[in-house]
């Protein structure tokens, strides 16, 4: 549970994630992207990455208020 439930950052990172579609501006393919993911890779290659997830990367609660495991997803460096 998260220590900053009223976060309206953080609010779609808990309970049941929640999928949107974006179009790849390479190919033009839709890309699928879950609320807890921090990217995914279209077909061709191209790396889309959530713009949701911004606060994370910024705000200094954010381990406290999402959790160790999300936070780690969310802030991984892509390799």
């Amino acid at each position: 549970m998260a220590i900053m439930s009223g976060c309206p950052g953080a609010a779609s990172l808990h309970g049941t994630p929640t999928l949107t579609e974006k179009t790849c501006p390479e190919c033009g393919r839709e890309i699928e992207i879950f609320s807890v993911d921090a990217y995914v890779q279209c077909e061709c290659g191209f790396v889309a990455y959530n713009d949701a997830q911004s606060c994370v990367k910024w705000c200094k609660h954010a381990r406290e208020c999402v959790g160790d495991e999300i936070y780690e997803r969310l802030t991984e460096v892509r390799k």
